[in-house]
């Protein structure tokens, strides 16, 4: 029978040591009761109390395949420490004809062995919410006398031998001093740099970043509070600086919070690292910059025009190259002829990627006909002792090469051409006007975008997937409004909302995707 061993450990605590072990000894529990053990999976450092296993999961799925027969855990609690977790996936488990076998526990396969798998489950569950009793019990009493419980230490403190944070002579004056640029108008992006400039490192001793600035300025550690579980202590530990700076920084972060985040500006560019200058082959990048009437634009600029490098390519509009991009895309994707040939392309390419298969599969027929021509030989009477040693190693080289073909289709599953064509035709479905799914299908089908003054050539990421755009067509079909060279201070504001931009969503024309123009 085909098994595969599940190993995992719940702390970092633990180590390596905890998964070799479970591998050993399911190993060994294989070789002695005749089961070809064909693949692993292995989480670490995670709890089974969830099911939220990534090769957990994975095996889970892989079970429906039909490639093994048999899951093998050093012990249940290794599979599930939650009964109603452990009863749903064995059950699914078993709907795919696989079973879960501990190595280490004998279970009979009649009803004593039903109730004492069940007790052994409970036993498991038991175990960890006790567990997690004790541990919150004694967090709850480390709180009651102002102790750390662990985790993510505020910049600005150590904590002592008796495990209180204490002022950190070296780094607290660096939280002072962020405090006091922030309230006099610094940015947070100034301040990670400044931090980091001075070497300051999170309590992980990682570098500062935006993520960790913005929870330092809001913390209440500094302030002499001590916070855990609802539970606060004023004075619990030593403050750093008083209320009155504190709630300065508060007030200014709350008005900040409904302004523009300059630091993801350049996240909202879909077509960074794709689209190229016609004229010098150099990235465009994207850019903005606020009108008189105080409206933020966006547009890509040619990195060499930009350093000033003599490039004379003029910027183009974000919107504009982005919508003309996503439009070319939904057609070729609707396009039901270059689909089709697309899934023969990804199905041969799949033949031709996995070079092993093709070997095992022809070393495979090899063996099984030369077992053929022995059992003819020994139907017609040569039968010596030779002969019967050699059947017996073909026939453990035909088991040997069906585990490693086995091993091998798990490791690089090939997709059927229905099964490519169901997730090319999922894409269609997009709601193109969020930003995640224009994003996911540019990231997903567009190799590059070379932008001339006349023209765009667009390469999809397949073979002859070329396509040249011409500028003039593109313009009548939705918008004129293609270049902002004079910059976005110049433009002039439009008749319907003074934003200074000519906007395809302003102009009276059918939207550029609609229920007409995807065909579903």
């Amino acid at each position: 029978m085909n098994a595969i061993i599940y190993a995992r450990y719940s702390s970092e605590n633990q180590t390596e040591q905890s998964i070799e072990g479970q591998l050993r000894e399911c190993k060994a529990f294989a070789e002695k009761n005749g089961m070809a053990v064909i693949s692993t999976y292995i989480d670490r450092a995670l709890s089974a109390k969830t099911d939220n296993r990534p090769e957990f999961q994975k095996l889970v799925k892989d079970s429906a395949k039909g490639l093994f027969d048999i899951v093998l855990v050093w012990k249940l609690d290794r599979f599930a420490r939650n009964r109603y977790d452990s009863a749903h996936y064995k059950a699914i488990l078993k709907k795919n004809g696989v079973k879960v076998v501990s190595a280490t526990e004998s279970i009979a396969e009649d009803s004593t062995g039903i109730l004492l798998e069940s007790l052994l489950e409970g036993y498991a569950e038991f175990y960890s919410v006790e567990l997690s009793e004790k541990v919150r019990r004694g967090h709850m009493e480390n709180a009651l006398k102002c102790k750390w419980n662990g985790g993510g230490r505020p910049v600005g403190y150590v904590v002592d031998e008796s495990r209180h944070l204490q002022i950190d002579p070296l780094t607290a004056p660096f939280v002072v001093d962020a405090f006091h640029k922030y309230a006099d108008g610094e940015t947070i992006v100034g301040i990670v740099k400044w931090l980091n400039s001075q070497g300051v490192l999170t309590y992980r001793n990682k570098p500062m970043s935006i993520d960790s600035v913005n929870r330092l300025l809001k913390c209440r550690t500094y302030l002499g509070e001590y916070r855990y579980a609802g539970i606060v202590t004023p004075g619990g530990v030593p403050a750093i600086f008083e209320q009155e700076l504190f709630d300065k920084v508060q007030a200014r972060l709350e008005k900040n919070k409904k302004a523009p985040a300059r630091h993801k500006a350049e996240d909202e560019y879909l077509l960074t690292t794709k689209l190229f200058c016609g004229h010098c082959g150099a990235y465009l990048v994207g850019e903005s910059g606020t009108s008189t009437t105080k409206f933020v634009h966006h547009y890509y600029k040619c990195v060499s025009a930009k350093k000033h490098r003599g490039c004379k390519k003029k910027t183009v509009k974000k919107n504009w190259i982005e919508n003309v991009i996503i439009r070319e895309t939904m057609d070729f994707l609707n396009d039901d002829i270059t689909i089709n040939r697309l899934v023969r392309e990804l199905a041969d390419l799949q033949k031709r990627e996995n070079t092993a298969l093709p070997l095992l599969r022809k070393e495979l027929a090899d063996t099984e006909r030369n077992i053929e021509n022995m059992l003819d030989a020994i139907q017609q009477g040569v039968l010596t002792s030779s002969t019967k040693t050699r059947l017996e190693k073909l026939e453990a080289a035909k088991s040997d090469i069906e585990v490693r073909i086995l091993q091998e289709e798990m490791q690089k599953p090939l997709l059927s051409e229905d099964e490519i064509l169901f997730w090319l035709h999922k894409f269609r479905r997009l709601d193109v006007s969020t930003r995640e799914h224009r994003q996911l299908l540019i990231d997903s089908f567009v190799n590059a975008i070379y932008l001339y003054d006349d023209k765009i050539v667009l390469t999809f990421n397949y073979k002859d997937g070329t396509k040249t755009l011409n500028i003039s067509e593109i313009t009548k079909s939705f918008s004129s409004d293609l270049t902002a060279s004079g910059g976005p201070a110049s433009r002039e504001p439009c008749n319907h909302c003074g934003c200074g931009v000519l906007s395809l969503f302003h102009r009276r024309e059918p939207p550029l995707f609609s229920s007409q123009n995807i065909r579903v």
